[in-house]
């Protein structure tokens, strides 16, 4: 029951995903941090199978700073997304990835931006998006009361909103969520969501 989702603001985009890893009918852990820097001022948030999920997003955050070592500039966000999309559709014809993903990034020219890749590489940019069984609900509530202009403080309550109608109506609701956000000032954590603690169970 994943949920990831996001929005762009006024001079920011906030990314937020839901934090457990489950298998089957399994919780292993409820501190899953699905969100990846992929360099100072870009953020890649993805949902699917964990493998490939994982293994996919790391294989994307090298390929990028390895741009930025040979070239010396960093990939612009919309550069790095049809980087993305590119591989996806690659392997789509191979060995295909079960992983979708929002990518958010913020650079000097063009601001704040999000973009919506999923599993058969399809590429758009977006002000708001969502995968998973929680955008049924958070896409509508952001329907409701997303704003162009919106500022953090306003993007943070509207981000709660989304979680708080996610835990209260989907019947398998993941219990915490991470958010980050992305600016000017660079990517970063900028919050936990958290309604149950990851117990560690002592070894026998």
């Amino acid at each position: 029951m994943e949920c990831v989702f996001g929005l762009v603001g006024n001079g920011f985009a906030i990314v937020a995903a839901d934090t457990s890893a489950v298998h089957s009918i399994l919780v292993h852990k409820n501190n899953e941090d699905k969100i990846m820097l992929l360099d100072s001022h870009k953020l890649i948030a993805a949902s699917g199978e964990p493998g490939d999920r994982v293994q996919f997003t790391e294989y994307v955050q090298k390929n990028v700073s390895l741009y930025q070592f040979r070239n010396g500039i960093p990939l612009t966000t919309a550069a790095a997304a049809n980087f993305t999309r590119g591989e996806l559709a690659t392997a789509l014809r191979k060995n295909p990835y079960s992983v979708n993903i929002l990518m958010a990034g913020y650079d000097k020219e063009a601001g704040a931006s999000l973009y919506y890749i999923d599993y058969i590489a399809t590429l758009h940019k977006v002000d708001k998006g969502a995968f998973g069984y929680g955008s049924y609900f958070s896409l509508s509530t952001m329907d409701r009361h997303f704003r162009s202009d919106m500022s953090v403080e306003e993007a943070i309550e509207l981000v709660d909103k989304c979680i708080t109608e996610i835990r209260s109506r989907l019947v398998i609701a993941p219990p915490n969520f991470v958010i980050k956000i992305v600016d000017k000032d660079g990517a970063r954590t900028h919050a936990w969501r958290q309604s149950v603690q990851d117990v560690t169970t002592a070894s026998v």
